[in-house]
């Protein structure tokens, strides 16, 4: 089967990728710029109809993971790669002949604030996500399911809190927190949350490949299945890296109104960085977030091979081998 994968660079593109190739598949990556490990590269930016189309050409079936990704930045920034992106990549492939599309999603699609225990996977709602990421997200699935039809399903997938070696987005930012001295508890650390490490990840979009046919117009989270608190996540990421766990902690309401003010000083200044804090991550790691995944283990056929006690034996082995 030849697939296209959008995004190819990324540490899930580049998961999926692999995973495909090793199975015998013919694999496209599309990204701005060279560096994935796909039979075929194809640069191009996602708002080019012509790139597309050079990408989608003889596929059978599209993987889309390209998105902007962040805190920082304008609405239509996020909009123009998360909503409209996502309408080029299937135009293009439906222009194509492409038989049937994996989109990745994120659970923050469906997710207003409050406390998730063992949730299944709600419709994503754009009226009630916080910040323009999980906004944008939240359309771009509604838009991508909307063309599901029989022709041309289309399943999608959310995984949680994907991490794993060589990780920049959670990870990264962790211990590069963890490296300044800003890296504090929210609240007490409590609040169980569900993470995937990058193998099961990979796995599970691959196994979605293969059965989006019989699941099309469906959303679908994964993750680990082994929710954990906030304080051992954060206190085994920066373990495995060798630096010390975090002694600090703010009340979680001066956390969410502090990231607030902090949101409204960054926007106004134009910094292409991230913020310290925001509201919205404020709120994330004082509230419980986890999903009850036997429906989605069900659907895929799929269940997580590498536990997080192994991930973080293997994050640490990396630390130890990059140091």
């Amino acid at each position: 089967m030849r697939v296209l994968v959008t995004g190819g660079t990324s540490l899930l593109g580049a998961s999926v990728i692999e995973r495909l190739i090793d199975r015998g598949d013919d694999v496209v990556s599309f990204q701005r710029s060279a560096g994935s490990v796909a039979t075929t590269e194809v640069l191009g930016d996602i708002g080019d109809p012509s790139a597309l189309d050079r990408a989608t050409s003889g596929v059978e079936a599209v993987v889309h993971l390209a998105a902007k990704v962040g805190v920082t930045g304008s609405a239509e920034s996020f909009r123009s790669i998360n909503i409209d992106g996502t309408r080029n990549v299937i135009e293009a492939a439906q222009r194509n002949g492409v038989a049937r599309m994996v989109h990745v999603s994120s659970p923050s699609v469906a997710h207003a604030g409050t406390a998730l225990v063992g949730a299944d996977a709600s419709p994503a709602d754009p009226t009630t996500t916080r910040g323009h990421y999980s906004t944008t997200k939240a359309e771009a699935e509604l838009l991508a399911l909307d063309y599901n039809s029989d022709t041309f399903p289309v399943v999608a997938i959310r995984p949680h809190l994907v991490w794993g070696p060589g990780d920049t987005q959670l990870v990264g930012r962790i211990i590069e927190r963890a490296n300044q001295g800003r890296l504090v508890l929210i609240g007490n650390g409590s609040a169980l949350i569900d993470s995937t490490y990058i193998d099961n990840a990979g796995d599970a979009l691959v196994a979605a490949v293969d059965r989006v046919a019989d699941l099309g117009g469906q959303a679908f989270v994964v993750s680990n299945n082994q929710p954990r608190t906030v304080r051992e996540l954060l206190e085994r990421i920066v373990g495995a890296a060798g630096l010390p766990e975090p002694s600090r902690s703010v009340p979680a309401a001066a956390a969410f109104r502090g990231g607030q003010l902090i949101e409204s000083v960054w926007n106004r200044s134009g910094s292409d960085n991230d913020p310290p804090l925001t509201s919205f991550l404020a709120e994330q790691l004082s509230t419980a977030h986890w999903f009850d995944q036997r429906r989605t283990q069900h659907a895929l056929d799929w269940q997580p091979t590498v536990s997080l006690d192994e991930g973080f034996r293997r994050l640490q082995a990396w630390f130890r081998s990059s140091s």
